[in-house]
């Protein structure tokens, strides 16, 4: 997957001061669309380095998200390293940053700040629950999100048998908030290129979650006449399927194939709407069928018929799935026993292609090469300060 043809976003610097994952994970997409990203670091490093799991030593959560940057160590008690930061980012197109409210400010790479140096600027702040508000502060992990948007509640009314939300491990809050502030910042480049202007993002990720519930907040406006059909799971003989009959003419083929051609008159299902309110009882004949096949044999027959079926595949199923394998879709990352695969980006371009980096960069890899001329034009080292910066290395992210 090279080429010699131009990435999207070549040319275009950003600065990266983002930890954890929504900001990592908005900066890396901007790196794989052909982005110079610049990740400032805490001594030491971000404290996801040492996250599990680990290949070689070294983490792989880690590297899935800061892929194809370059590190850049700073101490940010340090009023000599803050200045050279802020001479970097005048070179810099973009901003990117998930530093509780005011933190920025109180480090003086807040967008006033920064912006004076590049009147173009787009910076794009990302937080729990955006940068005014009573919750503004508050602490914004993505369960807590998941939480208060009513994301969790409206999952487990869809759910049988279930008295309490269910437990998650999977960050869906701050990788669609990563995301919505990658379509933004993508947005405000074409103002920035075309107008001149730039822009100032605030993305909450409060707000990127309650988007996601479409049809639950109609609902909570307007409710329907009668449940909704739901998705659901029948049992096979080693697992579970999905199946979706929910046209006529993809029922009729379901019928036929399961030997049940009077379901085609059967009031309970005859037409979409009848079918949507019976959804339940049709599910129950289906798997009637499915339960003494094996999952495979099922989604088979089936997709063979045409009617939407697919098994439920584990995650490592899912990454080396033939569909998967021909879209070229995984990425090696690094080398040798540390060598991981990465999820490229879920679009292609026909001009170029846009895997996600091969290298993970070391703590401060480039520290030296980039901030080498900024460091020189702030002069002689100031002392380091015990005010507000303090707060820099405990300041929480989202």
């Amino acid at each position: 997957m090279t080429s010699t043809t131009p990435k999207p976003l070549d040319g275009i610097r950003v600065l990266d001061l983002t930890r954890i994952i929504s900001g990592p994970y908005c900066t890396r997409l901007l790196a794989d669309c052909g982005a110079e990203v610049f990740k400032i670091e805490p001594m030491g490093g971000e404290h996801m380095r040492v996250k599990e799991p680990l290949r070689g030593g070294k983490s792989a959560y880690f590297g899935h998200f800061n892929a194809g940057k370059k590190s850049i160590e700073i101490d940010f008690r340090s009023e000599r390293d803050l200045e050279a930061i802020r001479n970097l980012a005048a070179s810099c197109d973009v901003v990117v940053e998930n530093f509780r409210p005011g933190v920025v400010r109180d480090l003086g790479l807040d967008h006033a700040t920064l912006s004076k140096g590049r009147k173009d600027l787009v910076y794009c702040s990302i937080s729990g629950f955006g940068q005014e508000g009573p919750r503004s502060r508050h602490p914004a992990y993505a369960p807590i999100l998941h939480a208060l948007s009513g994301h969790d509640l409206a999952a487990m009314s869809y759910a049988e048998d279930v008295d309490k939300p269910f437990r998650t491990g999977i960050w869906y809050a701050d990788l669609i908030g990563g995301l919505f502030a990658f379509s933004a910042i993508q947005t405000a480049l074409i103002g920035q290129l075309r107008h001149g202007a730039g822009q100032y993002i605030d993305v909450a990720l409060m707000d990127s979650m309650i988007n996601l519930l479409v049809l639950e907040m109609q609902e909570v406006q307007t409710p329907s006449s009668f449940d909704r059909w739901l998705a659901t799971p029948v049992r096979a003989s080693d697992g579970h399927v999905i199946v979706v009959p929910i046209t006529g003419r993809i029922f009729e083929r379901l019928a036929d194939l399961l030997g049940h051609p009077e379901w085609k008159d059967d009031i309970r299902f005859n037409t979409q709407l009848e079918r949507e309110k019976n959804w339940p009882v049709l599910m129950s004949l289906v798997e009637d069928w499915t339960k003494v096949r094996t999952a495979a044999k099922c989604e088979t027959a089936l997709m063979r018929a045409g009617i939407p079926c697919a098994r439920y595949q584990t995650v490592a199923e899912a990454i080396t799935d033939e569909q998967v394998t021909v879209r070229q879709l995984m990425t090696d990352v690094g080398n040798g026993p540390g060598a991981f695969k990465v999820a490229n980006l879920p679009f292609q371009f026909s001009g170029a292609p846009l895997p996600v980096g091969s290298h993970v960069p070391d703590v401060g890899e480039h520290t030296d090469t980039v901030l080498g001329a900024a460091r020189a034009l702030v002069g002689a080292k100031v002392p380091t300060i015990n005010g507000t910066n303090d707060n820099a290395e405990e300041a929480r992210h989202v």
